[in-house]
C-alpha cells in the first residue's frame, strides 16, 4: 500500500486481533511488511523531518479510539494533565479557576485501554518506523504516550519547540507519531512545522528558559516565516523527527480536538539510565 506526503486518500488496511503488552515484545496485529515506504517518502522524511500518511487509519479503528477517548474525557479517567497544570499563556490560573479542569491530555494511553495498544503496535506503522530507523523499533512509555486534547476557550497555544528538549537519549533520532482522531485545521489548533528544522544548528540565545524559540529574536522570526500549518483529515497520520520544531495554535472552533500521540526510538538508541526517559519501560515492537 502506498502512502504520500501529499494530500490524498488511500485504502484502509484490515484490523486483526488485539496486541499483548508488557516488557516482552508485542505481537502486532498483522505480519510485518518490509519497506512499505517508497524511497521518495524516506528521502522526504530525512530532508523535511516529517511525513504525512493520509488516511492511514481506517474509520472503524479511528472511531473506536475516539469513543474511548471521549468516554475517558467525560469521566476524567486518571491520569490526566490539565491546562492549569501546564501554565502556558492564557491557561486558567489554577485547577479551581474557571476552566481549570480543562484536560490537556490523557496520559498513559498505552496502559489505559487495549485499543490504544492496538494502534501503537500496528504492524504497518512499525514496519515504516523500522525502515526509517533501519533497525528494530521500541515504543517509549516515558514520553508522549497520550491523547492530546485541545478544548475551545481554555485550550492554550503551544509555542515553537522540539520534542527532544526534555528527552534523554544518546542520539536525537526519535520519531513522534501523531494520529488525527478528527479533523485538524488552523481554526482548531492544527500542528505547524518548520520543515527541515531538525537539521538546524541554533545559538543558545535563540531559545528561552523552557526551550521554546524566542519570538523577539530576529533569526527566529525568519524561521517562523518558514512555518507551515498541516491540516489533517480524520485518520491521517504524521511522523515527525524529535528535533523538528513544531507548534500549535488555540482551538477557536466549538469542538474538542483529539489526537493520539506516541514516540518511538531504534533499539540501539535506548534512554539514558537514571533519567526521566528511563523511568518508564520501553516496549520492543519487532526484532
Amino acid at each position: 500500500m502506498a502512502y504520500s506526503h501529499a494530500p490524498g486518500r488511500h485504502p484502509a488496511h484490515n484490523e486483526g486481533s488485539p496486541v499483548r503488552h508488557g516488557r516482552a515484545a508485542v505481537q502486532p496485529r498483522k505480519s510485518i511488511m518490509s519497506n512499505p515506504l517508497s524511497p521518495a517518502q524516506v528521502a522526504f522524511f530525512r530532508e523535511q523531518g516529517y511525513l504525512l500518511l493520509p488516511g492511514m487509519v481506517p474509520d472503524a479503528l479511528r472511531e473506536r479510539l475516539l469513543a474511548v477517548t471521549q468516554d475517558h474525557l467525560q469521566r476524567a479517567v486518571a491520569p490526566l494533565e490539565y491546562e492549569a497544570e501546564v501554565g502556558y499563556e492564557g491557561a486558567p490560573a489554577s485547577l479551581e479557576a474557571e476552566g481549570g479542569r480543562t484536560a490537556r491530555r490523557l496520559r498513559a494511553a498505552w496502559q489505559r485501554d487495549p485499543v490504544y495498544r492496538e494502534w501503537a503496535a500496528d504492524a504497518q506503522l512499525v514496519a515504516m518506523l523500522h525502515q526509517l530507523f533501519e533497525e528494530p523499533v521500541c515504543l517509549t512509555l516515558a514520553h508522549h504516550n497520550c491523547i492530546m486534547t485541545k478544548h475551545p476557550a481554555f485550550g492554550t497555544a503551544t509555542g515553537w519547540h522540539r520534542d527532544i528538549r526534555y528527552w534523554s537519549f544518546p542520539r536525537n533520532e526519535l520519531i513522534s507519531v501523531w494520529l488525527a482522531l478528527g479533523a485538524e485545521t488552523p481554526e482548531n489548533g492544527a500542528l505547524k512545522f518548520i520543515p527541515g528544522s531538525h537539521k538546524l544548528k541554533l545559538q543558545p540565545q535563540q531559545m528561552d528558559e523552557l526551550d521554546f524559540l524566542r519570538p523577539d529574536v530576529p533569526a527566529n522570526q525568519a524561521l517562523f516565516e518558514q512555518g507551515i500549518a498541516l491540516s489533517l483529515a480524520p485518520g491521517d497520520v504524521v511522523l515527525f523527527h524529535s528535533g523538528l520544531f513544531h507548534a500549535a495554535g488555540r482551538n477557536d472552533s466549538d469542538q474538542v480536538k483529539c489526537s493520539a500521540v506516541f514516540a518511538y526510538h531504534g533499539k540501539s538508541n535506548p534512554p539514558l539510565p537514571g533519567t526521566r526517559s528511563a523511568a518508564s519501560e520501553d516496549v520492543a515492537l519487532d526484532s
